[in-house]
C-alpha cells in the first residue's frame, strides 16, 4: 500500500518534493522560490513580512531603476508630493517622526521606503537595473521562466521561480500624450515623470498640458521662476484642500511631542485614518455626505478662485469623486496670477514653437512640460504566459478583470499587487496594500506547507465577481459623465477600484477562500500530512501542553463578528450621540 501510495507523486520537482513529506512532519515547510517584479513600496512590503514570518524561501525582487522606492524614486518634479497626509502614507507598524509636514515631499517619502528597506536589510533580495521582459509558465517543471534585462551589464538572463508577485503598481509607466506634432517642438520638451533636474525655468515662458495631480502641484511651485505660464486644461476637475487637514509645517514643538509624548503620534494618525475611513459616502450617489461635500468644494473653489469666467469653466458639473480630486494647495489661486494663462479646451497639435488649440489660437512656449501622467490600463508591459499558453496582455488588454486586486483567472502561481478593483481610490490606500500582502502571504503558507504544485482563480469566480462588482457600481458617482482612469475607455465600466470601502475590503481578505481557486496537487492531497509527528513534538523549546489553560477561556473566537469586534475593540468608544447613530443607521442600510 505505501508503494502505491507513493506513485501516485509525479515526476516533477513538485512531486519530488510532495514524495518527501511523506517523511517529515505534518506541514513541513518546503524550500520555495519566489520572485517579485519592482521594489517600490508594494516589493518592500513583500520582502520585510516574508522575511519576519517565513523559513526556507529564496527571494529576488527585480527593480528596472538604480534605486528602490518605485514611483517615490521616479518624480522628482518641482512640488512633486503626495495628495495623502504624510503621518498616514506610512505602513500601519512603522510610523516616522519626523516629517516635515502634512504633505511631505516626493525627496522625504523616498527617504522613507529606502530608509525602511535599509533598517530592515531588504536590499539583500533586490537586483537593481534588472528588468522583468516575460514571465512563461513551464509545465514540465511546474514553474515560471522569467525572463530579466540586465541593464547595467546590457545581458538578458533568466530565473526560475515556483511564485510570481508583480508589485509593479499603478503609478510607474509614464506616457506622453496623444497629441499631433509632440516630438516637432523645438523647445524643451519635459515630461513630469522624468523629469531632467538640469532644466532651469527661469524667465522662460512655459507651458503646461494638463490638470491632474501632478500639474496641480507643478504650477504653483514654478509660477514664480517664470516668465510666463500657459496651463492647458482640457477638463475640470475638483480641487480643494480637505477642512482640517491643509497643508501645514510641522514645528520642532510638535516633532518632539510626535517622538516623546506616549501616545501623541498614535492618536494624531487615528484620528486622520478615522476621517479618511468615515469618507466613503463621499463616493455614493445622493448620500449625505457626497452633497455636503459637493457644497463645500463649490465654495471652496469659488473662493479661492475668486472670477466668475474661471469658476463657469473650472468648476465641474460632476460628482465629486468621480475622478480623484487632489487637495492643490495655491492651485486655484495660481491660476489667477498675472503671469499665468488659462487655456481651455483641447489642444489640436504642437508646433515647432507651441501649442496650436481648437480656438485657432497658437500659444508660444518656450519649455512644454506634459503632466499627462500614467498608462494606468493594468495590462503587463510584458508578456505573462500561462499553463494553458495563454498572455495575459491579451487578456487584460481591454478589460482587466482580477480575483479581488490580487490574482488572474487561469495564471498559475502568481499574485499582483493593486491589480485591477482594488481600493486606490476609497481610502487610506497604504493599509489596502498591507491587507493585498498579508492575504498573498497566507496563500504562500498554504502552498509552502502542503504538496499544493499550480493554483489559480476560477474563471467562474472572477467571472462572479465582476458581476457583483458592476452591480455595486451603479451606487457610486464613479460612473458619471467624467473622464477618469477608473473606467475602461471603451463602455465606461469601473475596472480600477474596490466595489465598497478600504475597511469593506479588509474584513473581505481576511482569509483565503480556497474554493474560488483550481487547485492542482502534486500526488496525493493528503501527503501533507506527513509522517504523523506534529511540528511542536519535534521541538524540544515548544510547550506541548500549550491548550491547557487556566480557568478563563482566552482563546480567539471562533465566530467573524467575534474575531472583528475583538480586532477592532468594539465597545471603547461611545456610540450614544445622534450623530453617531445617524452615521450607524446609514452605514447599516437602515431606515
Amino acid at each position: 500500500m505505501a508503494d502505491e501510495f507513493v506513485h501516485q507523486f509525479d515526476n516533477t520537482l513538485a512531486g519530488q518534493d510532495a514524495a518527501k513529506r511523506l517523511e517529515g512532519p505534518i506541514h513541513a515547510e518546503r524550500h520555495m522560490r519566489i520572485a517579485v517584479i519592482g521594489a517600490g513600496a508594494s516589493g518592500l512590503l513583500v520582502a520585510y513580512k516574508l522575511q519576519k514570518d517565513f523559513n526556507n524561501f529564496r527571494l529576488t525582487i527585480y527593480e528596472k531603476n538604480p534605486s528602490v522606492s518605485g514611483t517615490w524614486y521616479e518624480n522628482k518634479y518641482p512640488g512633486c508630493a503626495c495628495d495623502v497626509p504624510s503621518h498616514n502614507y506610512t505602513w500601519s507598524f512603522e510610523p516616522k517622526l519626523d516629517w516635515s509636514s502634512v504633505y511631505a515631499s516626493s525627496k522625504e517619502i523616498f527617504d522613507y521606503f529606502d530608509g525602511f528597506a535599509r533598517k530592515y536589510n531588504l536590499h539583500q533580495y533586490v537586483r537593481l537595473q534588472h528588468q522583468v521582459v516575460g514571465a512563461y509558465w513551464n509545465n514540465d517543471k511546474s514553474e515560471y521562466d522569467v525572463s530579466i534585462k540586465d541593464s547595467a551589464n546590457d545581458l538578458t538572463i533568466t530565473d526560475h521561480c515556483d511564485i510570481l508577485i508583480n508589485a509593479c503598481g499603478v503609478l510607474n509607466n509614464w506616457r506622453w500624450p496623444e497629441i499631433p506634432g509632440l516630438f516637432n517642438f523645438k523647445g524643451t520638451l519635459l515630461h513630469t515623470a522624468n523629469w531632467d533636474e538640469n532644466i532651469h525655468l527661469e524667465g522662460k515662458r512655459v507651458g503646461l498640458i494638463g490638470n491632474g495631480s501632478s500639474a496641480i502641484q507643478v504650477l504653483p511651485a514654478i509660477r514664480e521662476k517664470c516668465s510666463k505660464v500657459t496651463t492647458f486644461i482640457r477638463s475640470p476637475t475638483w480641487v480643494s484642500p480637505t477642512t482640517g487637514l491643509e497643508q501645514h509645517v510641522f514645528s520642532e514643538e510638535e516633532k518632539s511631542d510626535f517622538a516623546n509624548k506616549p501616545g501623541n503620534l498614535r492618536e494624531y494618525r487615528a484620528k486622520i485614518e478615522t476621517g479618511l475611513n468615515g469618507s466613503f459616502g463621499i463616493f455614493l450617489r445622493n448620500h449625505k455626505l457626497q452633497e455636503e461635500t459637493l457644497a463645500h468644494m463649490i465654495g471652496q473653489m469659488k473662493q479661492k478662485l475668486g472670477d466668475a469666467d474661471l469658476e463657469a469653466k473650472l468648476i465641474p458639473k460632476f460628482s465629486v469623486g468621480c475622478r480623484r480630486f487632489t487637495p492643490g494647495i495655491n492651485y486655484l489661486e495660481s491660476l489667477t496670477k498675472p503671469n499665468v494663462e488659462v487655456v481651455i479646451g483641447e489642444i489640436n497639435s504642437v508646433t515647432e514653437t507651441g501649442c496650436l488649440c481648437d480656438d485657432g489660437k497658437e500659444y508660444p512656449v518656450d519649455i512644454l512640460i506634459c503632466a499627462t501622467g500614467f498608462d494606468t490600463y493594468f495590462k503587463p508591459r510584458f508578456p505573462i504566459i500561462s499553463h494553458k499558453g495563454e498572455n495575459l496582455q491579451d487578456k487584460w488588454a481591454t478589460d482587466p478583470q482580477s480575483y479581488l486586486g490580487v490574482a488572474a483567472a487561469g495564471f498559475p502561481n502568481y499574485f499582483t499587487i493593486l491589480g485591477p478593483t482594488s481600493p486606490i481610490g476609497n481610502g487610506p490606500v497604504l493599509y489596502g496594500v498591507e491587507m493585498q500582502v498579508d492575504w498573498i502571504c497566507k496563500f504562500i503558507d498554504i502552498y509552502q506547507t502542503t504538496n499544493i504544485k499550480m493554483f489559480f482563480p476560477k474563471e467562474e469566480a472572477v467571472k462572479d465577481f465582476v458581476e457583483y462588482k458592476d452591480h455595486f457600481m451603479k451606487k457610486t458617482v464613479w460612473t458619471d459623465s467624467c473622464n477618469s482612469w477608473y473606467k475602461n475607455r471603451d463602455d465606461g465600466r469601473i475596472f480600477a477600484l474596490w466595489p465598497g470601502s478600504t475597511l469593506h475590503y479588509v474584513e473581505c481578505m481576511k482569509n483565503v477562500r480556497l474554493d474560488d481557486f483550481e487547485i492542482i496537487y502534486a500526488g496525493n492531497r493528503f501527503a501533507w500530512l506527513g509522517n504523523g509527528f506534529s511540528q511542536t513534538e519535534l521541538d524540544p523549546t515548544a510547550d506541548w501542553a500549550y491548550y491547557i489553560r487556566e480557568s478563563d477561556d482566552d482563546s480567539v473566537p471562533l465566530s467573524t463578528a467575534g474575531q472583528r469586534k475583538l480586532l477592532t475593540k468594539s465597545g471603547s468608544k461611545d456610540a450614544g450621540s445622534g450623530e453617531w447613530s445617524s452615521a450607524l443607521a446609514l452605514l447599516s442600510g437602515a431606515r
